[in-house]
């Protein structure tokens, strides 16, 4: 039996302590064929099989460079605080943050954190939705 997964379990504490990052880059979705699979050469941030295809996100300037059909320019979000996989309830605070102020988010959950992909154009808002969320969570120790 694997071991439980690392990482805060306690959702008044990971909000609490939440801290954010948002990378600079453009990031974009794109699928290939589960038979062909990305250019092995193409940076990939996350590549997810499919029942239907490969999903892949990468750099939108990536995706230019490859000449590459690629949807939804979004920015990424990094959550800093190790949540654990076990975690729960911490995806849908944010969530519910984030459709309070109607933008929406694609999450990506690794190992040591959580990921948000948010419209670009929102991308500035959906920070500051958050760190309310961090700042509220915050005053009500």
């Amino acid at each position: 039996m694997p071991d439980p997964a690392p990482g805060e379990l306690s959702l008044p504490e990971l909000l609490s302590t939440l801290r954010l990052s948002m990378n600079p880059d453009t990031f974009v979705f794109l699928t290939f064929p589960i038979e062909l699979p990305p250019p092995k050469t193409l940076p990939v941030e996350m590549y997810f099989r499919e029942q239907e295809e490969c999903t892949v996100i990468t750099t939108l300037e990536s995706a230019k460079n490859y000449n590459l059909e690629c949807v939804f320019p979004c920015r990424k979000i990094t959550c800093k605080v190790h949540s654990s996989l076990d975690a729960v309830g911490f995806m849908a605070a944010i969530s519910k943050k984030l459709t309070d102020r109607g933008i929406g988010a694609n999450p990506v959950s690794g190992y040591y954190h959580d990921h948000l992909f948010v419209p670009v154009l929102r991308a500035d808002e959906a920070v500051t939705a958050l760190e309310e969320l961090a700042k509220d969570a915050r005053t009500m120790e």
